[in-house]
């Protein structure tokens, strides 16, 4: 199928691009990558009278680390920031895939998202999606959103009015859906790194179950846990894809392993509070019950190996 007839424009700075959104607003869509909205506007899902091209654009592809600059803790929604001057990774909206997935930075500061990005799509198809398209597009089936959530990251959105940060836990809405205004686009992320201690040490684990590998997932889970020096657990995080109309953090299954020396009991009783907790879509791949059922197995295996393997 062919998309339906549109104005395309391309941007030739930050600047022009958010005055063509302020400008068009809803009627406008950004082009990054264009691995979701291609496919879209040729099924005539998507039908953008406007369509903005940001790959003229320079400076949004980029990844570094820098000191945080004064957010607190409630901003991260974290429990704790061991210094007020951590590091923070910073990302460009426009970073591709391929660039995630081969930067030593991110494998050695950021281990969650570094497991993930082979699983995201193909390799074609990792070499132009960007982590801005990916996360505005809001797919809750897609790895990233689960990621970033479980990761505490911040998303900054700009338009001609300002800039604001929003916590990823408030950015997805609902299916296909995020907190950004008609006139605002998705610039930078944001992920507080942790910092192994004496207080606590934190391992992370992706895991996800698909009928062919690069397809969607019919379930997915990325998994973050804190363990102190006695091998007491005092962070868990248990997210999960595909689990309902936006990425899932399962917290009640999450507070069953907070306290704990976790062993055999505590991880089961984690899977079936999480099997009750996700609101999974169902589809003709697997029914919801076998989605429940996915995310079960796939929550025990992961806390399994993050436990047997990462400490």
């Amino acid at each position: 199928m062919k998309p339906a007839a549109f104005k395309y424009i391309a941007a030739q700075s930050l600047e022009h691009a958010l005055t063509l959104k302020a400008e068009y607003g809803d009627e406008a869509k950004f082009l990054a990558g264009g691995q979701s909205l291609v496919p879209a506007m040729n099924l005539r899902v998507a039908q953008p009278g406007v369509l903005v091209d940001l790959n003229p654009i320079t400076g949004l592809d980029f990844v570094g680390l820098r000191i945080n600059e004064g957010l607190g803790i409630e901003d991260w929604g974290l429990t704790t920031i061991p210094n007020p001057q951590s590091l923070i990774l910073h990302i460009g909206a426009m970073t591709r895939y391929r660039t995630l997935e081969r930067s030593a930075e991110i494998a050695a500061q950021c281990p969650l998202l570094h497991e993930t990005m082979p699983h995201v799509a193909h390799p074609q198809i990792r070499n132009r999606g960007t982590l801005g398209g990916n996360l505005a597009h809001a797919d809750p089936a897609s790895e990233l959103p689960v990621v970033m959530l479980v990761l505490n990251a911040q998303f900054k959105a700009q338009s001609v009015r300002g800039e604001r940060w929003i916590a990823a836990r408030d950015f997805f809405t609902t299916i296909f859906t995020t907190a950004l205004a008609a006139d605002e686009m998705l610039t930078e992320i944001a992920i507080p790194l942790s910092t192994d201690s004496d207080a606590g040490r934190t391992r992370t684990c992706f895991m996800e179950i698909a009928r062919r590998r690069g397809d969607y997932a019919m379930m997915g889970v990325a998994t973050s846990i804190t363990l102190n020096a006695a091998g007491v657990c005092t962070n868990a995080k248990l997210g999960y894809l595909n689990a309902g109309d936006t990425p899932i953090l399962a917290t009640q299954a999450a507070q069953t392993l907070i306290g704990q020396v976790i062993g055999d009991d505590h991880i089961r009783a984690a899977a079936a509070i999480a099997h009750d907790e996700i609101q999974p879509p169902g589809n003709i791949h697997a029914s919801v019950a076998f989605q429940r059922h996915l995310a079960g197995v796939l929550t025990r295996r992961a806390i399994k190996e993050i436990l047997e393997f990462r400490f």
